[in-house]
């Protein structure tokens, strides 16, 4: 893979992930965002379980795969939470600002934006 075909899929998969928390944000009008948090990660894990069973020929053999899915979901998400989560705590009083600037995720009140 070139560096550009890199690049091109690098900020398309920052676009996917941006239209998501789009979509999430806007799920957040008149419902706490814990609620639908908990909704986004459901749908996460129909679509991954949807994802699997794509990958397989039957349903023993999706069955066969249930600890390796599990654990490559889990990790992933973990990871990905963790440097989230270490990204708010570093930009805390930026992403958490009343005041909305064009240039900041998550002011304004919602999630923010992926970054890279």
């Amino acid at each position: 893979m070139t560096d550009q075909n890199q690049d091109e899929d690098e900020r398309a998969f920052f676009d996917r992930a941006d239209s998501f928390i789009r979509l999430a944000n806007d799920h957040c009008d008149g419902v706490e965002a814990g609620r639908v948090s908990a909704s986004f990660m459901f749908a996460l894990a129909r679509f991954n379980a949807f994802v699997c069973a794509g990958t397989c020929k039957s349903a023993d053999e999706m069955k066969g795969d249930r600890k390796r899915a599990l654990d490559y979901f889990t990790a992933q998400f973990r990871k990905m939470l963790g440097d989230n989560f270490d990204d708010y705590v570093e930009h805390f009083d930026q992403y958490t600002s009343p005041d909305p600037t064009p240039d900041d995720p998550g002011s304004n009140g919602d999630a923010g934006e992926a970054s890279e």
